[in-house]
């Protein structure tokens, strides 16, 4: 059993697949990009194209993620409900969040039970497409945490 953190890039801009592309090159290991597209946004709607979970893994233990940002998040706002889940997508003006990932859905139901005291829940910890628990919260310091269990 362990648990890891992981710094997650947030672009307001589009860039997330240029960054990772560029991180990938620099640091090596495994680039992993996934589209909205890919997990059923319509082909043509202006955000498809754009990445929705991206990663690079090295072997010697670098590892970053990253996603755009769909549509316009708003103006900034120093509140912890800054990230907030609108029309099925999650937006959110900060340039950072941090990712929690479990090797099991009980490791990851103890981290979202400690860190959910106080906190404003912007996606309740269940299943997903992707893993057996996904959650997202701003905790009371205004730090999103992104908890997920390895799938």
């Amino acid at each position: 059993m362990s648990l890891r953190t992981t710094t997650h890039l947030n672009f307001r801009d589009g860039r997330a697949r240029v960054a990772l592309e560029h991180y990938h090159r620099v640091f090596g290991g495994e680039l992993a990009l996934t589209s909205y597209g890919e997990l059923g946004m319509p082909a043509d709607a202006p955000d498809a194209e754009r990445i929705v979970f991206g990663s690079v893994t090295s072997p010697d233990g670098f590892r970053v993620m990253a996603y755009d940002v769909p549509g316009d998040a708003g103006p900034a706002d120093a509140s912890p409900t800054a990230t907030r889940r609108e029309h099925g997508a999650t937006l959110t003006d900060r340039p950072f969040f941090l990712s929690l990932r479990a090797d099991s859905l009980a490791e990851a139901e103890r981290a979202w039970d400690g860190l959910a005291e106080g906190a404003a829940i912007v996606e309740p910890l269940a299943a997903s497409a992707w893993s057996p628990g996904f959650g997202m919260l701003a905790d009371r310091f205004g730090v999103t945490w992104v908890i997920d269990v390895a799938g």
